[in-house]
């Protein structure tokens, strides 16, 4: 069973996760290139788990372009390391507060991975920033 850690976290805060795993870490993503929703009124409060925040980033920001590209890369290793028996990956995205957009990305890139990965894997979900998001 691999087992993949997803992070969102803030670069500001707490900065790049720690893998506890021994391995090393994983991949870290950097959102900050992104668009920030959180520079919008109607957003400021809200987080990358909601509808308003998800929407415009789906539609008004390279978002989709970003995520798809991040898809290709982790897949390359998943592949990898499930064919090998490897046992631990971590995934990290960062932005400003670790709010909107690495929330919005962490939930999306889980989302891919349960969906082309049923067998084998097992994610856990953080949002270090954003605790009452966990799963």
């Amino acid at each position: 069973m691999l087992h993949i850690d997803i992070h969102s976290f803030s670069y500001k805060k707490g900065g790049i996760p720690k893998d506890n795993s021994g391995n090393g870490g994983g991949f870290t993503f950097d959102c900050r290139g992104i668009l920030n929703p959180g520079r919008v009124e109607e957003y400021k409060s809200q987080t990358g788990n909601d509808i308003g925040v998800q929407q415009y980033l789906e539609n008004q920001t390279e978002m989709p372009i970003f995520l798809e590209l991040v898809k290709n890369i982790i897949s390359i290793n998943i592949d990898n390391y499930l064919e090998r028996g490897f046992e631990h990956l971590q995934v990290n995205f960062g932005c400003t507060g670790g709010q909107h957009r690495s929330v919005y990305s962490a939930i999306k890139i889980a989302e891919f991975i349960k969906e082309k990965y049923p067998v084998g894997t097992e994610i856990t979900l953080h949002h270090d920033e954003q605790p009452q998001l966990n799963s």
